[in-house]
């Protein structure tokens, strides 16, 4: 791990590469976190970790799962979703001047059973929720919503391209 003056400088100057975890139980409910550190303090937001420097991506998703949702689970069993850019205004130390800057890559993964045991270190509470719920909730953070409208958008998007042809 870095110190944590590295790690700001790091912050400050550079983006962080990071991934993020869309997870569905059985019921096709998306696991939220309510967040406990900026940035996004206070908002519902997806399970997601920092990739660290010489990290295979398969090695930071058993990493990033076991630490976010309880449980090591294996890269192979999730569908990428894409790559996406998070800019915040404000930054893990809360200082002023600098935010913080995500490249992201997206996973979605489903689980086969619950998992009672949710790590409280990130998070100091978990929902469930369905998309249409999470979509709809101002709590849930915009850049949550937007793993769930870029489908949704494309797909209307089709729809209007299909509907000018004929």
């Amino acid at each position: 791990m870095l110190e944590q003056s590295k790690f700001r400088e790091i912050v400050k100057n550079a983006p962080l590469v990071s991934m993020d975890l869309i997870v569905r139980n059985q019921s096709n409910k998306v696991l939220l976190g309510l967040r406990k550190h900026s940035p996004a303090k206070s908002t519902w937001f997806v399970p997601g970790g920092r990739i660290w420097k010489d990290e295979k991506i398969d090695a930071a998703f058993r990493r990033i799962t076991e630490g976010e949702v309880g449980i090591a689970l294996d890269l192979k069993n999730a569908r990428f979703l894409g790559v996406f850019e998070h800019l915040y205004k404000e930054n893990f130390a809360d200082e002023p001047d600098f935010g913080t800057h995500y490249i992201v890559i997206a996973y979605e993964i489903k689980l086969l059973a619950e998992h009672p045991a949710l790590p409280l270190i990130q998070h100091s509470d978990y929902q469930w929720m369905s998309e249409k719920h999470l979509l709809q909730d101002t709590a849930v953070h915009p850049y949550t919503k937007d793993y769930f409208l870029q489908g949704k958008m494309a797909d209307q998007h089709l729809r209007n391209l299909s509907d000018t042809d004929e």
